[in-house]
């Protein structure tokens, strides 16, 4: 049985301040996240695509943790293959060292730059412009959270040119050490869009909400529920049908709302919650 053809874009990043790694990737192949993106908290970041060898993903992580940088990992990923020729690789490592692959037949445009904290890679692209958008965004967004500057990396990849036989799937994968859900998962971002006209702006959309539901305000932007405010989230409550103490009813609407992550007690709010109460 043949090899999936994952003609697509993709970049692999991390973000070591914030102890962050990631894949996006966007692809004219159904749910091209189950194949592309890779990835494990200080261990590193891998988008395995063209022909492409999904075995490189957990071998590769493998690799990574017993201590090979990405350039060394993706030599003895791509020198164990004899379908080389016409794979790509992308990888980045637990300190921020980067390697792309492309097999000399990866049908064109194909090929990638690697650079601090990112590797960038593409096959059946319009032109290297694609490419050159991914890298010169990632560079352009520093500073700004690992996710964001992903999306932002895959609008820019198609606005140059992007897969020359269209779109249908992308996909975003961030981890981080109890990042996740309730800080009991690794997994910060994982967002997939299998089959859509627009993959890359749906994929967006889906951030924003899982930002809405799972991000985190500084404590420090936090409001104290006192007074005015106090009286306010009361009654917003009770016109919504959540009656009694003002903890226990903050609480059951936040999970009714999906919000619990954001709910702390009653004594301080958080901003976004305050929103949506208020149906802003």
């Amino acid at each position: 049985m043949a090899d999936p053809v994952v003609a697509t874009f993709s970049i692999a990043a991390c973000d070591l301040e914030a102890a962050q790694w990631g894949v996006a990737t966007q692809s004219k192949f159904l749910a091209v996240g189950s194949v592309v993106p890779w990835a494990e908290p200080h261990v590193g970041a891998i988008a395995t695509q063209a022909y492409a060898n999904p075995r490189y993903g957990p071998e590769g992580l493998a690799l990574l943790r017993e201590g090979l940088s990405a350039e060394e990992t993706v030599a003895r990923l791509t020198s164990a293959d004899d379908g080389r020729a016409q794979r790509q690789l992308g990888v980045v490592d637990g300190e921020g060292r980067s390697a792309t692959f492309t097999g000399d037949d990866c049908m064109d445009w194909a090929g990638g730059i690697a650079g601090s904290c990112f590797a960038a890679q593409g096959n059946i692209l319009v032109g290297e412009d694609t490419v050159t958008a991914l890298a010169t965004t990632f560079e352009a967004t520093a500073g700004r959270p690992l996710a964001e500057r992903l999306v932002e990396c895959l609008a820019a990849a198609q606005a140059a040119g992007g897969d020359s036989r269209g779109q249908q799937s992308a996909a975003l994968l961030v981890v981080e050490r109890d990042g996740g859900y309730a800080s009991l998962s690794d997994t910060l971002v994982d967002l997939r869009v299998d089959d859509h006209t627009t993959p890359i702006a749906e994929l967006g959309r889906l951030y924003e909400a899982h930002r809405l539901l799972f991000g985190k305000t500084p404590r420090g932007e936090w409001l104290t529920i006192d007074g005015d405010l106090r009286s306010e989230v009361l009654d917003r409550l009770r016109t919504l049908g959540y009656d009694g103490e003002l903890e226990d009813a903050l609480v059951t609407w936040a999970g009714a709302a999906n919000l619990e992550e954001r709910v702390d007690g009653a004594e301080r709010i958080d901003p976004v919650v305050l929103a949506e109460l208020r149906g802003e």
